[in-house]
């Protein structure tokens, strides 16, 4: 069987490496690259990401990101988002005072969490939705994260007869966050699965398997 070709894109982000790794041992066949034709024709686009939203907001930019992640969704092609990765999708960034726009493929805002403890970092559960297909087989398990911002609400209806996407949530502090959403081709991670042992690695060939 043919490895799926999976990219990810290099937008001056940290952690690609590692996550190129980690999609190599679920199956895919990886590149880190911000080739405009190869980030549009590949099985599966990965957008990573750590530090500032606004930094990695400008690295998108630089490399035409937000056009290609919206062109891959508009044709129904896959697209994973890791950390920051994920944040960047939604409509605004607020941190250290800066509101900065997002990809806006997702309404909603990005903010800090209220905790007595920040960043939030460690292994922490999470409340799987009934039918999730990233986390078959680890819906019990513990992922590693390290942020201090997330998104703490869901703001996207969805009427019938589009299906509803499933949204896992995570407690920290004084409330909940967003740590993970599939949502058809589009699917996100406020964790860093390439960090979270077997459990991650096994999320990580659930979404590599959906590419086959």
């Amino acid at each position: 069987m043919t490895q799926p070709h999976v990219v990810v894109l290099d937008y001056g982000s940290g952690n690609l490496r590692s996550a190129e790794r980690a999609l190599a041992r679920a199956g895919a066949d990886v590149v880190v690259t911000a080739d405009y034709r190869a980030v549009l024709e590949c099985d599966g686009l990965v957008v990573p990401g750590v530090g500032a939203f606004a930094a990695c907001m400008q690295g998108l930019h630089d490399v035409k990101g937000p056009e290609l992640i919206g062109r891959r969704l508009a044709g129904s092609r896959p697209v994973l988002g890791i950390c920051v990765g994920m944040q960047v999708l939604f409509d605004t960034g607020h941190e250290h005072g800066v509101v900065t726009p997002g990809c806006a493929e997702w309404p909603g805002v990005v903010d800090g969490l209220r905790a007595p403890v920040l960043p939030h970092m460690g292994w922490n559960t999470v409340d799987v939705p009934t039918g999730s297909t990233l986390f078959a087989g680890v819906e019990q398990e513990r992922f590693f994260f390290v942020h201090s911002y997330a998104a703490r609400s869901w703001d996207l209806e969805v009427h019938d007869p589009f299906p509803r996407p499933h949204v896992t949530w995570t407690a920290y502090g004084e409330g909940r966050f967003v740590s993970a959403v599939e949502n058809g081709p589009l699917t996100a991670t406020q964790f860093h699965p390439e960090k979270s042992g077997d459990a991650g690695a096994r999320l990580l060939r659930n979404w590599v398997g959906t590419l086959r």
